[in-house]
């Protein structure tokens, strides 16, 4: 591969095994041939779910207001998120390599980095999925339960990715991707439990600063009155003081 161009085509058709049959592309897979084809698929995988970023970053924020700056707003939240899911993708693959390469070594698999990293970046694959459901993010529990299922098939694409390109044991590889598994659903039960008592507080928070909204109008009017009926008294004692004073100067 290092002394080969980028096949486009092949990237297409791998991108879509991975996806559908993990087990026998990642049989087949090559886990030598250089650093260059992995870099490429990862600033591409990074790309499209920066191009999905962008696009419900501009949707989400520019809904909420039609104006000017909610349309500015958007696009800004857009364009940082696209710029950051491809320098991410990049960071991601190779630290994403040292993990793997853990994991790999505890399942008895290949502790060779180029092979890990390879593995890395075909696994990738998975993160324009969860970019593409990214808007599910807003539509209550929705987007975890999403996110959630799309993170379990990852995990499942890792089991086959330690078996049969990186020769693991089964049996480990297996007891570490249930743990992985029980981990992320724990998180995202944990998650669920967050959001639904910070949903909680927020609308408590809510009724709490309308209700005390509405005293502090009644308190305000209440004390408009009041002024108002001390004004109105002092005016009429003035004009008692006035029409004294004026039976003082002149008696008839």
């Amino acid at each position: 591969m290092s002394n080969e161009g980028f096949n486009f085509s092949k990237f297409i058709a791998d991108s879509k095994n991975s996806l559908m049959n993990p087990k026998d592309y990642f049989a087949s897979m090559s886990i030598t041939g250089g650093f260059v084809e992995p870099i490429i698929k990862a600033v591409l995988y990074g790309l499209v779910a920066g191009i999905f970023t962008l696009v419900w970053g501009v949707l989400k924020i520019g809904a909420v207001d039609a104006g000017m700056l909610g349309g500015m707003l958007g696009t800004t939240v857009g364009i940082t998120g696209f710029i950051l899911s491809i320098i991410g993708a990049l960071i991601g693959l190779f630290i994403g390599g040292v993990i793997m390469l853990i994991i790999s070594a505890i399942c008895g698999g290949s502790t060779d980095y180029e092979a890990n990293l390879r593995v890395v970046a075909s696994l990738m694959v998975i993160s324009p999925i969860k970019a593409l459901f990214g808007f599910l993010g807003f539509i209550s529990f929705l987007g975890l339960i999403v996110g959630l299922a799309i993170s379990l098939y990852s995990i499942w694409m890792l089991y086959h990715a330690l078996n049969e390109s990186l020769k693991a044991k089964v049996a480990t590889s297996k007891v570490i991707s249930i743990v992985l598994a029980v981990l992320l659903a724990l998180f995202t039960l944990i998650g669920m439990g967050a959001k639904k008592a910070a949903s909680s507080f927020t609308n408590s928070f809510e009724g709490i600063m309308e209700e005390a909204t509405e005293e502090y109008q009644e308190a305000m009017e209440d004390a408009t009155e009041a002024m108002e009926d001390y004004a109105k008294e002092l005016e009429e004692a003035t004009e008692e003081m006035e029409e004294a004073s004026d039976e003082e100067i002149d008696p008839e």
